[in-house]
């Protein structure tokens, strides 16, 4: 464990869940788990592995655990963020009351994180063959042999990245706006967010 914890900023800061944050801090500390800053948040790892981190929204704020669909959740208390999240789990608190009358269930959550993160437990994810590929886009590989080869060129991260953003718009016309807008990021071997 660090002496001077670098995510210090992020408690320190005000926010409307500033409390609720420092008491999230109080029940993982005692894991002795590394706090770090990822994300511009605290995250806690264990010999580098990601564990849980803390952040917020508007609404709640909340424990993401990385491996959290690999977690004991008996009161089925994790949620999943979104449904293109496939090993992330959250646990959501939406005052330090709710904190404080879950922490037991928090340290239980906590505990299994550990033991999940020593066992070297993966989770399966989806493969890329398993993501839609909208007909806009398996148009344009089958017309642009350069776009199909740059395409399976990419890593299987990068697919699934456009993948899910170009089956995410609703009309073809905003399909076709995406795929036209990357095409040349695709080319050079670039993801999404490159």
């Amino acid at each position: 464990m660090m002496d001077i914890p670098s995510a210090d900023f992020f408690f320190n800061k005000e926010s409307k869940w500033q409390l609720c944050y420092e008491e999230l801090r109080q029940i993982i500390l005692p894991f002795k788990l590394d706090e770090e800053v990822k994300w511009g948040k605290p995250c806690y790892t264990l010999d580098g592995q990601n564990v849980v981190l803390i952040h917020g929204f508007k609404d709640y704020c909340a424990l993401l655990f990385h491996k959290g669909v690999l977690i004991k959740d008996p009161e089925n208390q994790m949620v999943q963020q979104t449904e293109n999240v496939q090993v992330q789990r959250q646990l959501r608190f939406f005052s330090l009351d709710d904190i404080k009358g879950r922490a037991s269930y928090i340290k239980s959550c906590i505990k299994d994180a550990i033991r999940v993160e020593k066992s070297g437990e993966q989770a399966e994810m989806k493969k890329t063959a398993d993501f839609e590929m909208v007909e806009e886009f398996e148009s344009a590989l089958k017309e642009n042999t350069d776009l199909k080869k740059a395409f399976e060129g990419l890593t299987p991260g990068r697919q699934r990245g456009y993948l899910l953003h170009f089956s995410q718009a609703k009309q073809s016309k905003t399909r076709q706006a995406r795929i036209e807008k990357y095409w040349d990021h695709i080319l050079a071997g670039k993801g999404l967010n490159d």
